[in-house]
């Protein structure tokens, strides 16, 4: 079994932006670069988002029921 090493961060950045340019050229790349990131929700409000939704009855029978 061969081992594996990690380049190092600036060669990963560099090479990962050259198949970028090169697969989907400078103007794409720049775009796909400075796409704005989703903000995650805390876990406990997005569990109570999950349960408002949720309809007690068919789950239990989901979880609970015959197979």
């Amino acid at each position: 079994m061969k081992t594996s090493t990690f380049i190092p961060e600036d060669q990963l950045i560099s090479r990962a932006i050259d198949a970028l340019i090169e697969r989907l050229g400078p103007v794409e790349t720049s775009r796909f670069l400075t796409l704005p990131r989703q903000q995650r929700l805390e876990s406990v409000k997005r569990h109570h988002q999950w349960q408002a939704t949720l309809l007690k009855d068919e789950f239990f029978d989901t979880v609970f029921g015959e197979q």
